[in-house]
C-alpha cells in the first residue's frame, strides 16, 4: 500500500517513508491512497484473537512494505510486558443495556494516546531501518495534555531520536504539567508555550513547513517528523480498538456478529474519531461516529452547519485535552469526503489560514451528517453528568467521558436511536482528580489539600486504586522548567539541537 498527501503535490511513498516523515513536505497529511476492505468473515476471525494478535491482524492491511513478524515484535513490546494494567488491553465495560465504554487508558500514562504511542516508536524505528536513514530523527510534539506525556513515555532513549514537547503554559491539568515536566530520559526535552494548543500546534506546523529551516537542520544532520496524530503511524494503531471493541461484544453475546453499533467520541484534534472513521470504511459495522465536544464547539458546528470558524472565543475547560480550535485531522476526512479532491482541500485550509474559517458544499455536509451526528456540552453539564452516572451506575467518568456520555444521552433522547453505544473513555478519572471528587463530593471537599491528597480521597470514594505511576509523581524531581512564547518555538529547536 501507498500514502500520498491530502494536499496532492507528493509523490506516493510506502508506509515506512510516510511514518519517518511525519507530514507531507507540501503541508499535507499523508493518507492511504485506498481504504483496504474487510468482510464479515475477517471481522469474525478477530473474535478468538488477543488485542497484541488483532493489531498485527489490522496493521498488516495498511503497513504493507513491514513483515509480519516486524509488526508482531512492534505490537508486542508496545502492549505486552506489563505496560498495559488490564490484560485486555482496552476492555470494554457493559454500563447498562445497550451501553457499553471503552477503556483506552489503562497504559503506562493514563490516558489513551497511550494506544498508540507505545507503538509508534517502535514503528518508526523500523522505518528508518527500512529506508536507510542515519540523520537523527527530532520528533516534535504540540500538546493539549495527553500526547505529551505519552510520547514522552514512549520515545525515553529509543535511540536515533530527539523529541521536543510544546504544551500550553496554562493549559493542561495539574496531573498533565506534572506528567510532563518529571519526565526522565536523556533525548527528551519539554517547554511551556505562552498561549493555547492551537498557538502551540501552529508554531510546531509552521516549523515543519520552513524549508529554509529543515534544510538547516538537514545540513546539522536532523530531520523532523511528528508523534502527532498528523503522523500516520500515530492513527493507524487506533483502528484497531474500534474493532477490538467490537469482537469483544460479539465474544460476551452483546450483539451478534454483523450489528450495527454506534460509537461516542470525546473531540478536539479529530484523530480518535477518525480511526473509527476509517474503520467504517473498511467494512467494520458502524452506524454512527458521534462526535462529542465541550465548549469549545467549533466541530460540532462544523458538523452542523459545514461552515468551519476558528474565529471564536477560546475556553479552558475542565476537559483541556479537547480544548482547540484547529482540528488538523479534519483534513484527512474532507480528502476522502471529496474523492480525493486535493486541490479543494487545499483552497479550504489556506482559507482558514488567511480568514480563520472555510465553508463546504450542501452535498459534502450531507455525507458527513450520514456519519458523524455531533453534540457539545460546558463544563456545567460535564460535573452533573460525572455526579448523576457515579450515583447511577457507581461507575466514575474523567471530564472527557462525561463530555461523551452525555452527548451519547442527548442524541438517544432525540433521535430514539437504540442502536447498541460504545463511549470512547479516553482517560482515568484520576488523572482530572480535582474535577472528578468535586463532582463528586463537592467543591469544598479537598479545600487546601494538596493534589497527591486528592488523589487518595478520589481512590476512596470510588474504591479503585489510584494508578502507581500517578502516586509516583509525588516524588519526582522537576527536570524541565523552560517557558518560551510561540514566536520563538523555531529558535528554542535550534538552540536545543546546539544550532548556531
Amino acid at each position: 500500500m501507498y500514502f500520498t498527501s491530502t494536499r496532492g503535490q507528493v509523490e506516493k511513498l510506502t508506509a515506512a517513508q510516510a511514518i519517518a516523515r511525519g507530514i507531507a513536505p507540501d503541508g499535507g497529511l499523508f493518507v492511504p491512497a485506498a481504504i483496504p476492505s474487510v468482510d464479515e468473515q475477517f471481522i469474525a476471525g478477530l473474535s478468538s484473537l488477543s488485542y497484541q494478535e488483532r493489531a498485527t491482524t489490522i496493521l498488516q492491511l495498511f503497513l504493507t512494505d513491514y513483515m509480519k513478524d516486524e509488526l508482531k515484535s512492534c505490537v508486542a513490546g508496545a502492549y505486552g510486558n506489563g505496560k498495559f494494567s488490564d490484560p485486555a488491553v482496552a476492555p470494554v465495560v457493559k454500563i447498562d443495556k445497550g451501553v457499553f465504554v471503552l477503556e483506552l487508558w489503562h497504559g503506562p500514562t493514563s490516558a489513551f494516546k497511550d494506544m498508540a504511542l507505545q507503538l509508534l516508536p517502535r514503528l518508526l524505528t523500523c522505518a528508518l531501518k527500512k529506508i536507510g536513514e542515519q540523520t537523527e530523527i527530532v520528533i516534535l510534539v504540540a500538546t493539549s495534555g495527553d500526547t505529551g506525556k505519552a510520547a514522552l513515555e514512549g520515545f525515553k532513549d529509543v535511540e536515533q531520536t530527539k523529541v521536543m514537547v510544546f504544551y500550553p503554559e496554562e493549559g493542561v491539568s495539574r496531573i498533565q504539567r506534572l506528567q510532563m515536566v518529571t519526565q526522565e530520559g536523556k533525548n527528551l526535552k519539554v517547554f511551556a508555550v505562552q498561549g493555547n494548543f492551537d498557538d502551540a500546534q501552529t508554531g510546531v506546523k509552521r516549523i515543519f513547513n520552513d524549508s529554509t529551516f529543515n534544510s538547516e537542520l538537514a545540513a546539522n544532520g536532523f530531520k523532523l517528523s511528528s508523534a502527532n496524530s498528523i503522523n500516520w503511524g500515530r492513527l493507524v494503531p487506533q483502528i484497531v480498538y474500534y474493532f477490538s471493541a467490537y469482537a469483544d461484544l460479539v465474544n460476551s453475546q452483546q450483539i451478534a456478529q454483523g450489528d450495527n453499533v454506534n460509537f461516542v467520541v470525546p473531540t478536539g484534534n479529530f484523530g480518535n474519531i477518525l480511526a473509527g472513521f476509517y474503520a467504517k470504511q473498511m467494512g467494520l459495522p458502524i452506524k454512527k461516529l458521534i462526535c462529542a465536544s465541550n465548549s469549545n464547539n467549533v466541530l460540532t458546528d462544523f458538523l452542523m452547519t459545514g461552515v468551519y470558524n476558528r474565529n471564536r472565543r477560546f475556553y479552558k475547560t475542565y476537559s483541556p485535552s479537547m480544548d482547540i480550535l484547529i482540528s488538523s485531522n479534519l483534513e484527512r476526512l474532507l480528502y476522502h469526503v471529496t474523492e480525493q479532491d486535493a486541490k479543494q482541500v487545499g483552497r479550504w485550509l489556506e482559507e482558514l489560514n488567511t480568514t480563520g474559517e472555510y465553508k463546504i458544499g450542501d452535498n459534502h455536509l450531507a455525507a458527513l451528517k450520514e456519519v458523524f451526528p455531533a453534540g457539545w456540552v460546558d463544563d456545567a453539564q460535564t460535573t452533573v453528568t460525572i455526579g448523576r452516572v457515579f450515583k447511577k451506575y457507581g461507575y466514575a467518568l474523567d471530564p472527557h467521558t462525561a463530555v461523551a456520555w452525555q452527548v451519547a444521552d442527548a442524541y438517544r433522547g432525540q433521535t430514539g436511536d437504540t442502536t447498541p453505544t460504545i463511549i470512547v473513555s479516553t482517560a482515568s478519572p484520576f488523572k482530572f482528580n480535582e474535577t472528578v471528587l468535586s463532582a463528586l463530593a463537592g467543591a469544598g471537599s479537598f479545600a487546601e489539600q494538596s493534589g497527591f491528597a486528592v488523589l487518595q480521597q478520589l481512590s476512596q470514594l470510588i474504591n479503585k486504586p489510584v494508578p502507581p505511576a500517578l502516586a509516583a509523581l509525588e516524588h519526582k524531581a522537576i527536570r524541565h522548567t523552560m517557558v518560551c512564547q510561540k514566536q520563538d518555538m523555531p529558535t528554542v529547536v535550534k538552540t536545543t539541537l546546539q544550532i548556531k
